[in-house]
């Protein structure tokens, strides 16, 4: 069945992931807070983050499919952003060497004809390596992953860093688990891929 998708998402890194899938989308940008409630895990954080984008997005969408998604990362417990500057982005490389970091990728979907909500998340943990700062310097000027949770853009260059990745599903790091949005996807009736028409 052929239905409306619409992904809710400015992520350039989410619009790619989800074109993979040779599906036709419209974007449509949710304007949410997007802070953590006190006492909810980052798991539940990221749940609940992927839903509000969903549903934000799900008001202004007839007879759509929805997806919303949202990532949180953490070490030691602690939820780790988006760097925003090299410097800080130095200091997540530096704090992660040799240490595993958690992340969290979220995914909801709302069938807007009916209001079916699916809400699931996909953790994946990576294992970063110890280099030498004047190598974290330069993989950070090479790369500029400032806009990436954890300052590695693992899906390019920051692939260098880790000693492993172990998810369930290997897009989730980038933002958007695929995986599990086409096992999602079929519940809501949409098969991937689609059978030609006629």
């Amino acid at each position: 069945m052929h239905r409306r998708i619409v992904l809710a998402s400015s992520s350039r890194y989410r619009q790619e992931l989800l074109a993979r899938l040779q599906l036709s989308f419209a974007v449509d940008v949710p304007d949410i807070d997007e802070v953590a409630l006190a006492g909810e895990t980052h798991r539940q954080t990221a749940e609940r983050l992927s839903l509000r984008k969903a549903q934000a997005v799900a008001q202004r969408q007839p007879d759509a499919i929805v997806i919303g998604s949202d990532q949180v990362a953490e070490l030691d417990g602690v939820a780790i952003g988006k760097p925003g500057s090299h410097e800080r982005a130095l200091e997540q490389l530096l704090a992660m060497q040799g240490r595993s970091v958690l992340f969290h990728t979220g995914l909801a979907l709302i069938d807007t004809r009916d209001g079916q909500t699916r809400v699931d998340c996909v953790a994946t943990e990576v294992l970063f390596r110890r280099l030498p700062r004047a190598q974290l310097e330069h993989y950070l000027r090479l790369d500029t992953p400032y806009d990436c949770a954890g300052s590695a853009r693992i899906e390019s260059l920051g692939i260098c860093l880790v000693e492993h990745v172990r998810s369930d599903d290997p897009s989730a790091m980038i933002g958007l688990p695929l995986v599990r949005l086409c096992s999602l996807l079929a519940t809501l009736g949409v098969s991937l891929p689609h059978a030609p028409s006629g």
